[in-house]
């Protein structure tokens, strides 16, 4: 019987996740007041491009949203190119561009490990973050999967301080991840899945040994049954702030943005800090 109730709960479980996944999915009507602010916003995108809060990334998918066809017409001979973007409606824009006389610089390691490991070196030495970094799918510049010592040389060459254990031992229990699941009932499924997107950190004894979770005050008050009125569903923080999911979740992991995992009723999941004086994405200073 507890066999048979166990694959229930699982299936349960999965049953949850595939509706929250095709709810996500599902298009979204605006309303009058959300097309109003974008046709403002798109009046005036030199003011978006420009704007300091506004990456590089962000810059991408602006240009993806826009532009219909690039056609690139090189001509080696003058070490330029010709490029022709057509944008959604029509309209045509002619641009030359020098090309380099040069080859290319050697490889570079992406732009969200670099802004991560600042904040994981921070928290944990160089083995640990090695784990985390492959647990999140990221690769070294080569396409390798992270080691200590790969993570040790890039902390160096960025000038990043190594990690240096607390005078005090940590406080809180460390436990298998099983545990941790029904300390806070859940699945260790989802146990696994929060703890490769980053939002639980994870401790080894040795590099290679089963995960464990450190159970804190400050992780308790991350999972929580009800979250306050400030923290929204994902799909509603998106929307607020203007940038998509991954790039929320981005900002969770480098803690520029506070998160709170519900466990409980029909909209289980992350629920995400936004306040009225959250910086927008595209934000502008005077």
């Amino acid at each position: 019987m507890e066999t048979e109730w166990e694959k229930r709960l699982r299936d349960l479980a999965a049953a949850e996740a595939e509706l929250g996944r095709r709810q996500q999915q599902r298009p979204r009507t605006l309303c009058p007041e959300e097309k109003t602010k974008i046709r403002a916003l798109g009046s005036d995108l030199r003011k978006v491009w420009t704007a300091p809060t506004t990456t590089d990334r962000d810059r991408k998918e602006l240009l993806r949203t826009l532009l219909e066809e690039v056609i690139v017409a090189v001509v080696r001979p003058e070490h330029r190119a010709h490029l022709t973007l057509r944008w959604r409606g029509g309209e045509l824009t002619d641009i030359d561009l020098p090309l380099p006389r040069s080859l290319p610089r050697g490889l570079r390691t992406s732009e969200d490990i670099v802004s991560l490991l600042p904040r994981l070196a921070a928290l944990y030495p160089d083995e640990v973050i090695a784990g985390i970094l492959n647990r999140q799918g990221h690769r070294t510049a080569k396409g390798e999967r992270f080691t200590a010592n790969q993570v040790g040389s890039l902390r160096r060459y960025r000038g990043i301080p190594r990690f240096q254990p607390p005078a005090q031992p940590p406080s809180g229990e460390v436990v298998p991840i099983r545990k941790a699941a029904q300390i806070f009932g859940m699945n260790t499924s989802t146990i696994h899945r929060w703890l490769a997107e980053g939002f639980i950190a994870g401790e080894q004894v040795t590099p290679g040994a089963p995960w464990q979770i450190r159970i804190t005050e400050e992780l308790r008050a991350r999972i929580v049954e009800k979250a306050p009125p400030e923290y929204l569903p994902m799909l509603e923080a998106t929307m607020k702030l203007g940038v998509s999911r991954q790039t929320v979740l981005q900002r969770v992991k480098r803690g520029d943005l506070e998160a709170m995992l519900v466990t409980s009723g029909r909209r289980k999941g992350l629920r995400i800090r936004v306040v009225d004086d959250q910086p927008m994405l595209f934000a502008t200073t005077s």
